[in-house]
């Protein structure tokens, strides 16, 4: 089983009361979680990115006040203070350049020992473009396009110093990048970065059959907006259906079910007992869909200013009128309409408030229960090809690892799901993945 750590951050799993919680920009909450991480020989610690403070009805999002770091640097200061765990950083295939983002992805490879990953993400809203020169003007259908010969821009530039140790100039005409020159750097110790992909449209399969060593898929809510709640990945069923599918576009571009790792992004609660977690579990949901935050919800979902109404009482009853203005820095409503339908018909069966009803539709912990019971879990869903390990999203930063590490962590080892040490230095030794073939030097 392959494990990794989401730091909390500013996401909508994050719970900033009651618990003893920390800063989300302040190092030693860093370093807290992944040391705890390295401590359960997980195989990396992953950072999200946001390139641009979230906004709801023209102010600033609640969850952004306080900033959101910059993962690389971040990560290069881990890499002092940690020795064998993965450093992962998401950066968007939009608003960089090969050339800068592969030096700076190498560099942490090298800072290390090899331990660097690269989360890609593609970006194709004008909001976030505001704060980049080219501002909007990706369209949507050409984000994977882009980032396809981003990464392969990198990969060429990666592997530009062969085996003779001699740089050769790198050459590249495309559609939307010009590169030519020689890198500054030898080749990093593990070859290239770790490639990580978060897609999981067509599209986004498709990318990560053809690029990615690691596709961090949805478990739940796992972020997507009010409305969009699936167990496509949360079930058995569906994460065996999810996995058979990417994994089965890897012969078509001559890779085998190995070169890939599926690890959704899975939340944990754990009890003494079944019913304490069960307790604990509906009391992290109320912390988290506040009654400010269900409003903010209801909000996106219908597009229109909701504050006068009742978190406690009942939903509109009038139909959405989408704004695309209400809502900046967020991924879009897919069918605001299908979701107010759905919303209303499961208030109206079960007798649920506005506020229950998003507690009821946005999302739910993953793994529930003892820690025996979410060992034992766990270990099925990868045993039966439904997942090849989790990255785990606590609710607190920066101990909300602690329990699982301390309780959880053993009862795999015992199983012999999960290694006891790291058997290498290298991320990809984690991972299981082969280095990239080493290119010759000059003919």
């Amino acid at each position: 089983m392959h494990l990794a750590a989401h730091f909390p951050g500013v996401n909508n799993t994050t719970v900033w009361t009651g618990d003893p919680v920390g800063s989300q920009i302040d190092f030693a909450s860093f370093e807290h979680l992944a040391r705890t991480a390295e401590r359960g020989c997980f195989d990396f610690f992953f950072l999200a990115e946001g390139l641009r403070l979230r906004e709801h009805k023209g102010r600033i999002h609640d969850l952004d006040v306080m900033g959101r770091p910059e993962a690389i640097t971040v990560l290069s200061a881990l890499a002092a203070v940690t020795d064998r765990l993965g450093l992962a950083a998401t950066v968007s295939a939009t608003f960089n350049e090969p050339y800068e983002l592969a030096r700076r992805l190498s560099t942490l490879d090298h800072l290390s020992g090899g331990r660097a990953a690269w989360n890609v993400v593609t970006t194709s809203d004008a909001f976030t473009g505001e704060n980049f020169r080219r501002g909007g003007f990706l369209d949507r259908a050409d984000r994977y396009v882009r980032a396809a010969e981003f990464v392969a821009t990198a990969r060429a530039l990666w592997d530009s110093w062969p085996a003779d140790g001699t740089a050769r100039p790198v050459a590249h005409q495309g559609p939307h990048f010009t590169v030519r020159g020689e890198f500054t750097l030898p080749r990093s110790p593990q070859g290239h970065p770790v490639i990580i992909q978060a897609g999981d449209s067509a599209e986004g399969r498709d990318f990560a059959a053809a690029t990615a060593d690691v596709v961090f898929t949805g478990w739940g809510s796992g972020g997507r907006p009010p409305g969009e709640h699936s167990t496509r990945h949360s079930t058995l069923a569906a994460g065996q259906e999810f996995y058979a599918d990417v994994k089965g576009r890897l012969p078509a571009h001559g890779r085998d079910a190995d070169s890939l790792k599926i690890m959704p992004g899975v939340t944990f609660v754990l009890g003494d007992t079944a019913a304490d977690a069960q307790e604990r579990a509906a009391t992290i949901r109320r912390e988290q869909v506040s009654p400010q935050n269900a409003l903010v919800a209801l909000e996106q979902v219908w597009g229109v200013d909701l504050s006068a109404y009742d978190p406690d009482g009942p939903l509109p009853d009038f139909d959405p009128v989408p704004d695309p203005e209400l809502a900046q820095g967020r991924v879009r409503i897919g069918d605001p309409k299908a979701v107010a339908d759905r919303w209303r018909a499961l208030s109206e069966a079960k007798g649920l408030s506005i506020r229950e009803t998003v507690i009821e539709t946005t999302g739910r912990q993953s793994f529930v229960g003892t820690p025996a019971a979410v060992a034992e879990e766990m270990t099925a869903f990868v045993a039966a090809r439904a997942a090849d390990g989790f990255i785990l999203v606590p609710h607190l930063t920066p101990g909300g690892l602690d329990d699982f590490v301390d309780r959880v962590v053993p009862l795999l080892q015992e199983r012999g799901v999960l290694r006891t040490e790291y058997e290498g230095a290298t991320l990809r030794s984690h991972l299981g993945l082969p280095e990239p073939v080493r290119p010759a030097g000059k003919g």
